[in-house]
């Protein structure tokens, strides 16, 4: 495991372009970096999309379908990678539609991992919030009596001072080499919470019930959309997809799809059992972060939260390097050719992102009322990486290069049907969001 964690460190400083040696990246690598690069915060609001689809039936349904574009959109990354010489997703799209279609994947790249450091620090948030809980109620417990609660036990003041005490200065440095062990903690949390999910759903039987509602018909047809952005947010490993195809030994296509197709297979499986499960312990009641509708004090529980939000911690800074990776980049872009960017400067520069991506994002995150609410935007952005950009990528490619008509037909037809998906998941997530929005600022 720490040999397959440290092969991934180097996934975030590879160059534009391809490299013609071998990185020596096995395919168990392939598959564990695919798999940890897929597996993160979408995981809690799996029971709860479940729900809001109209059940199990409906939400596996939507997920077994959105499989098939999800692998679809891995191989034709991996084709175009190979085509273009390019190790990087910007870089791919850049070189294969143009550069004002790169423009807008980088846009959209800063504005996606931006979200996703929200989401992230919504569920440390929650997490921090049950656990202040479980102070006080231990404290009321003790005194047999119902004092006010301490100013320490302020969720709100706990985040503020993990970002600014703990996530930051592991944020400031260029270099991420603790990436190794987020790699393992994100796979072990994920892991343990699935299998939690099952365990407490059996050991639940006082109270609990199978819902009548997972067998029931879905309310309204847009109600199956709604599992959507969740997928998209839960299964997006589409960025990192080209960098870890870049890296492999193997780089023939029928290998990358078998790679591919395990990783998302072994996501269906644990997003699966874990929407299930969380479903049917508390059916519709469940909260968007499941770990909240769980009981405060039970030890389970509380080691799930603190290994999740561990997870999130370190996970964090490896978001906000991407995107500040790229922000530097157009900083460097648009100085004067002959100005020279000196080592003090780009420290500074660094320095500076990093502090405003970090407070923004605080800020906003104290003010989200759930998860949900975040995942609905970033599953909208999500779909240019999973669809738009993949099919713009093949259809591209089918014009310029010199193929069979029937492969370049049925080629172009694929690339057209992930387009309008993706435009159409992209408008029914953004439109649902701000409705609900202004719901309820209303």
């Amino acid at each position: 495991m720490d040999e397959l964690a440290r092969e991934s460190i180097n996934l975030l400083a590879k160059p534009s372009s391809l490299n013609t040696e071998r990185s020596g990246l096995s395919s168990c690598g392939a598959v564990f970096i695919l798999l940890k690069s897929a597996l993160g915060a979408g995981l809690l609001n799996f029971p709860w999309a479940f729900g809001k689809a109209g059940g199990i039936h409906t939400a596996v349904t939507v997920e077994m379908v959105s499989l098939i574009f999800l692998i679809s959109g891995l191989v034709i990354l991996g084709y175009c990678s190979s085509i273009s010489q390019q190790s990087t997703y910007q870089g791919v799209v850049k070189e294969i539609c143009g550069p004002t279609v790169g423009r807008l994947c980088e846009i959209c790249f800063v504005f996606n991992v931006f979200m996703i450091s929200i989401a992230f620090l919504v569920v440390v948030e929650d997490q921090l919030s049950k656990l202040c809980d479980s102070m006080a109620n231990n404290e009321t417990m003790a005194d047999g009596a119902d004092p006010p609660r301490p100013w320490y036990t302020d969720h709100r003041l706990g985040l503020s001072g993990v970002c600014l005490f703990v996530i930051l200065p592991l944020s400031i440095p260029e270099e991420l080499s603790f990436q190794k062990y987020s790699s393992i903690l994100g796979t072990l949390a994920a892991t343990y919470l699935t299998v939690m999910v099952v365990v407490k759903f059996y050991l639940m039987t006082d109270s609990k019930f199978i819902p009548e509602q997972h067998s029931s018909s879905v309310p309204s047809w847009t109600a199956i959309f709604t599992v959507m952005p969740t997928i998209c947010f839960g299964f997006q490993c589409h960025e990192a997809s080209v960098a870890i195809y870049s890296s492999m030994e193997n780089r023939k296509l029928s290998h990358w799809i078998l790679i591919s197709v395990l990783s998302m297979v072994a996501c269906l499986l644990i997003y699966s059992i874990t929407g299930m499960y969380g479903y049917l312990t508390f059916g519709t009641d469940v909260a968007a972060d499941m770990l909240m509708s769980y009981p405060d004090n039970e030890v389970l529980i509380i080691i799930g939260r603190l290994l999740f939000g561990i997870s999130i911690i370190t996970i964090y800074p490896i978001i906000l390097h991407l995107g500040r990776s790229v922000i530097q980049e157009l900083c460097v872009k648009c100085r004067p050719q002959n100005v020279m960017l000196a080592a003090s400067s780009e420290r500074r520069l660094r320095h500076f992102l990093t502090t405003c991506w970090l407070l923004v994002t605080m800020v906003i995150a104290q003010f989200v009322p759930d998860i949900s609410e975040v995942i609905s935007l970033i599953g909208g952005i999500s779909a240019f990486f999973i669809f738009i950009f993949p099919g713009l990528c093949l259809f591209c490619t089918m014009q310029a290069r010199p193929v069979c008509p029937r492969i370049r037909l049925s080629s172009m037809v694929w690339g057209t049907i992930n387009i309008l998906c993706g435009v159409f998941i992209f408008g029914q997530s953004t439109a649902s969001a701000v409705i609900e929005l202004i719901e309820e600022l209303a």
